[in-house]
């Protein structure tokens, strides 16, 4: 039987290594899963590299990692947030890494990895300080720069309903990059608001089908 219920965060989380890659979904607060950040912050793994939209805000979730010192490096769109001083000072300090990606083509990175694409070629960032040490050509008259895929050791991500086979659906613009990053990872673990029985899903209503999804924790759960 097709279990991936997971009944602690705990658990869900407990293989998670020093030095582990980790996609964490979220646009701002929305579809951030804070309930499985909070628990990694508790179950210790460090030299970690996050792949995500921002850096942290507001000494919540990604920002808590940050400024407990377990962060090797940021990948992301939006390292300066509101009180994202944590990681502005580890910057300065030169304690952390930063790669910074323009928005689209972080998603688009992480779509290519989820897809088993190498990469692309994209015009965005041709000619700026985002282009350097990267391959370069013309295409049709208009110069593109190739951009590497994404793929991760783990993604942690917020959907709202899910079932024991992993089936997830969202809520609103909570999907944002959920469902890619969900394509994208050798393990990827749900946090989401309600478990419902098989069937009660709407198929068509399913966004992230369950061969992408390894574990699902239900916010609440005991840790």
């Amino acid at each position: 039987m097709i279990q991936k219920i997971i009944p602690s965060v705990a658990e869900a989380l407990q293989d998670i290594a020093d030095g582990s890659t980790i996609l964490i979904s979220g646009f701002g607060g929305a579809g951030l899963p804070i309930f499985l950040l909070d628990a990694l912050l508790e179950q210790g793994a460090k030299s970690l590299t996050l792949i995500s939209n921002n850096a942290g805000a507001s000494g919540v979730g990604i920002a808590k990692l940050v400024g407990a010192g377990r962060v090797k490096k940021m990948v992301c769109s939006f390292p300066r947030q509101p009180e994202s001083g944590a990681f502005d000072d580890l910057y300065r300090a030169g304690k952390i890494e930063l790669e910074l990606v323009p928005q689209g083509t972080l998603a688009e990175r992480i779509r290519a990895g989820g897809a088993g694409i190498g990469g692309f070629y994209t015009p965005t960032g041709f000619g700026t300080e985002l282009a350097k040490g990267k391959d370069t050509r013309e295409i049709d008259g208009v110069n593109y720069i190739f951009e590497k895929a994404i793929k991760s050791d783990y993604a942690l991500i917020k959907a709202d309903k899910g079932d024991r086979w992993g089936n997830l659906t969202y809520h609103g613009t909570a999907r944002n990059f959920g469902p890619i990053m969900a394509t994208a990872a050798r393990c990827t673990i749900a946090q989401v608001r309600e478990v419902v029985e098989l069937g009660g899903l709407d198929p068509e209503n399913i966004v992230t089908p369950g061969i992408f999804v390894k574990r699902i924790v239900q916010m609440g759960a005991a840790s």
